[in-house]
């Protein structure tokens, strides 16, 4: 695994950070983006002690949203093929929906955060995927297979769409292109204070295996789909939610 590249949007902190981990105890190089500069040098320095390898973690600080910033990833990267990359950047942004202004800038936002981050990362990368043997993997949500988060569901629904078409796209690359799609995963910043102890005793209630999930929960199916042993896996959405929605 000496010299593989992996690039994680979102990768501060919960699933993205437990990615990040699993993927550099893998040996991969791994760079994580997000906003926060001091969140992801904190979990970069300290996935990196933690596997014993200075550096198997860096940064690069930039909103994904933003066009112009695109540049501050692709010159990390430099001249090296990029192995995987795992677009997990984006969450709900709430917002006041009482008018169509304020309808329409919701809406955008849910769109730009999840939708756009994916696709602004996944283009500017296209060049640097390693060819054969690529991966690109995209974090959805439960939200999309059941809805219940208007602006939200359909962002991250208009993911699955997307990652058809690139997995047409690149499959004669051999690049494969896959979503994960977690239910309830606990131990994120994703509800922050609007998760009550009884909207988590609901959501674990609506598994089949009667308990929440955890980062290294789809950490560990990103890890299956970023490896060799998924060569011939594209095209896909697995589901990881204990059972709350059934495949489909």
């Amino acid at each position: 695994m000496d010299g593989r590249v992996a690039v994680v949007s979102g990768g501060g902190t919960g699933i993205g950070a437990a990615v990040a981990g699993v993927l550099a105890g893998d040996g991969y190089d791994v760079l994580i983006v997000g906003r926060r500069a001091d969140v992801l040098a904190n979990t970069a320095e300290r996935i990196s002690a933690g596997c014993g390898r200075t550096d198997a973690v860096t940064t690069v600080t930039a909103d994904l949203t933003d066009p112009g910033q695109l540049g501050r990833v692709l010159a990390a990267i430099g001249d090296r093929r990029v192995d995987v990359v795992v677009n997990n950047a984006g969450g709900y942004l709430g917002g006041d929906t009482g008018t169509l202004a304020g309808t329409a800038a919701h809406w955008r936002a849910n769109l730009d955060a999840n939708v756009l981050t994916a696709v602004l990362l996944t283009e500017a990368l296209r060049p640097a995927l390693r060819r054969p043997g690529g991966r690109v993997i995209l974090v959805s949500s439960i939200a999309a297979q059941r809805g219940g988060a208007g602006a939200y569901s359909a962002a991250k629904a208009a993911l699955h769409g997307w990652a058809y078409d690139l997995a047409a796209q690149f499959g004669p690359e051999q690049i494969t292109v896959n979503v994960v799609s977690p239910g309830y995963v606990a131990e994120t910043e994703f509800f922050g204070a609007r998760m009550t102890a009884e909207g988590h005793a609901k959501r674990v209630a609506a598994t089949l295996v009667g308990r929440a999930g955890v980062p290294d929960d789809i950490a560990e199916a990103v890890r299956y789909l970023a490896s060799p042993a998924a060569g011939y896996v594209t095209g896909q959405v697995l589901g990881v939610n204990g059972g709350s929605v059934l495949g489909r």
